[in-house]
């Protein structure tokens, strides 16, 4: 199943997309757009566009794990997506993806204005690969409930 990944953020939003066997899960987008509703329909044409059969967006759940403003924003904005596309949305905490993105760009020498764009794509992957390793062990333990 292709799946999009979506890193929401303030003014950047970072898009990915995995692979139909859901084994890699590749940047692909960032779209800039600080209007909801046009933010909304960008990424609403970009899962038309990449076939995708669901979403997850990333949820900025605070180090305790409480819901502060971030994550009330990317839970409005899975309710809204869900409303306008035919496929399910789904939540995925994003805690630290930023970090590891700026540590893998950090990895592959990306610097300046190169790094300020794909930051945002590259957490998206990485949510989006969270998501993945979590639908596999779930997978896995039903696998295993059923012998």
């Amino acid at each position: 199943m292709i799946i999009m990944g979506i890193d929401l953020g303030k003014v950047r939003t970072g898009v990915a997309v995995c692979d139909p066997s859901e084994v890699l899960a590749s940047p692909v987008a960032v779209v800039r757009e600080t209007n909801r509703a046009r933010l909304l329909d960008r990424i609403k044409d970009l899962i038309l566009e990449y076939h995708a059969e669901a979403a997850v967006v990333g949820l900025p759940l605070n180090m305790d794990g409480s819901a502060g403003e971030s994550a009330q924003n990317a839970m409005s904005f899975a309710r809204e997506l869900e409303q306008i596309i035919p496929v399910p949305v789904f939540l995925q905490d994003e805690r630290g993806t930023t970090v590891t993105a700026h540590g893998f760009l950090s990895e592959t020498n990306t610097r300046g204005k190169k790094r300020k764009e794909k930051v945002d794509a590259a957490a998206a992957a990485i949510i989006l690969g969270d998501y993945l390793e979590k639908r596999r062990i779930s997978r896995e333990r039903d696998l295993e409930g059923e012998k």
